[in-house]
């Protein structure tokens, strides 16, 4: 399989054993680390850099297997997610950032084509969250300016 912008093949990645148990040497249990959650949401993170803080700061090497649950399920259910995916956010972002050197710098061809990069990927992802329902029907990318 090869990448979709890019020339050359992916590289493959050792993957994490399906059903380990979560380990012996975690020192918070699951109500407590599921508080940790919602604590970290409320200060403006999202479910990666939380994740990152609880590995980090905290000890708590998985979530799910600590838990039993992914933390971006752990923020449904106490209605604390954003309205769209944070991989859209993210690149939305980008664009915009994008958008602002272009508007400096014109004659950048190269993130000039980064920018439509970017917005290739937020329309397939866009695509694809609309037919699962994780965006609404009448979601549309627009980077005015």
């Amino acid at each position: 399989m090869a990448r979709i912008h890019a020339r050359r093949k992916g590289v493959s990645g050792s993957k994490k054993p399906h059903l380990a148990p979560a380990p012996a040497w975690v020192q918070y249990k699951k109500e407590e680390i599921i508080a940790l959650i919602v604590k970290l949401a409320k200060q403006g993170h999202n479910s990666a850099q939380i994740g990152a803080i609880l590995r980090d700061s905290y000890g708590v090497p998985e979530v799910q297997k600590s838990t039993g649950k992914k933390i971006a399920i752990i923020l449904r259910e106490n209605k604390l997610l954003a309205d769209a995916p944070e991989d859209i956010q993210a690149l939305l972002k980008r664009a915009i950032q994008c958008k602002k050197h272009l508007d400096k710098n014109k004659k950048d061809v190269h993130s000039k084509r980064g920018l439509q990069l970017i917005e290739a990927k937020i329309r397939r992802l866009s695509k694809y969250y609309k037919t699962t329902g994780k965006l609404p029907e009448k979601w549309s990318y627009s980077l005015v300016g």
